[in-house]
């Protein structure tokens, strides 16, 4: 998949993998379409970036890849949260959301509101 729309800023990729596989286990490509379904089709995730940061976030252990077939009978890895994987989608969530506010509050501002 190509990246169209919103380039992803660094870590968001990340975070938006550990939402998708909250739902529940999936393979690589099925994450990046719920990434792009959920994006409203504005986000895009390469094959290439999106394989890194799923082998990075095994390697941190907040993901476990088990290998097993899919409905059209091939061979993929699917992913599943690990606790870990779910406190880490938790806090970091949590950041995001104050993040976008005090965002929201400077795009929002009036000159009169820096004095």
């Amino acid at each position: 998949m190509g990246d169209t729309g919103l380039d992803l800023l660094r870590g968001t990729l990340d975070l938006m993998l550990l939402k998708a596989l909250a739902w529940q286990p999936m393979h690589g490509y099925a994450a990046a379409k719920w990434v792009r379904a959920a994006s409203r089709e504005t986000i895009g995730v390469e094959d290439r970036a999106l394989y890194i940061a799923l082998h990075r976030l095994e390697a941190r252990k907040h993901i476990r890849g088990k290998w097993r077939m899919t409905s059209t009978g091939r061979r993929a890895k699917f992913y599943e949260l690990t606790a870990a994987g779910r406190a880490r989608l938790k806090s970091d969530t949590s950041q995001w959301d104050e993040y976008v506010r005090a965002m929201s509050y400077v795009l929002h501002a009036k000159p009169e509101s820096a004095s």
